[in-house]
């Protein structure tokens, strides 16, 4: 489905490094909202695997604020409500509902603030990032910068494939 076609909503945000969340100097957050109608997870991890990220999963967001050093990922809401921090605790609050789709970068600091009790995402990694490390903010952040540089850019986007918008925003 072409995404123009789509009625996506389309944003991108920056979050600069802080002393405990390297968050991706040189990726924004890729945010597609209404990236899916109303579907259940497994139709959603299915899109997410044709679309060559793998690694899918069902569950809900840590409390805590964490990251991925070595792994970008995809994160698409299938039921319920909830306010996503992004970029470690100084960063945005985002109020996520179902069909949204976070895209981050590697490094990007995540933590759910609050979340109704049927809250529940899809999460996937580009093929072959699927086995990540979690890392608690932390002292460590600085340390990562360098694997956060060398993880592996996605030749498509989770949701829309090859030429979708995490790879224009990614790829120039």
């Amino acid at each position: 489905m072409p995404e123009h076609a789509s009625g996506v909503e389309v944003l991108h945000r920056r979050f600069p490094p802080t002393g405990t969340i390297p968050n991706n100097p040189a990726l924004p957050v890729v945010i597609l909202r209404g990236a899916f109608t109303p579907v259940p997870p497994d139709e959603i991890c299915e899109r997410f695997e044709k679309n060559g990220w793998t690694g899918t999963w069902v569950s809900t967001v840590f409390d805590y604020h964490h990251y991925h050093p070595d792994a970008h990922e995809a994160l698409a809401v299938a039921s319920g409500r909830a306010e996503i921090q992004l970029g470690g605790p100084d960063g945005e609050v985002f109020a996520v509902v179902p069909g949204d789709c976070l895209v981050l970068p590697a490094g990007t600091g995540h933590c759910c603030l609050s979340a109704s009790a049927d809250f529940r995402v899809c999460g996937a990694y580009p093929a072959g990032q699927e086995a990540y490390t979690t890392r608690r903010a932390g002292a460590h952040a600085a340390q990562d910068a360098d694997t956060i540089s060398r993880v592996a850019l996605p030749v498509s986007d989770p949701v829309f494939g090859k030429g979708g918008a995490t790879v224009r925003a990614w790829w120039g």
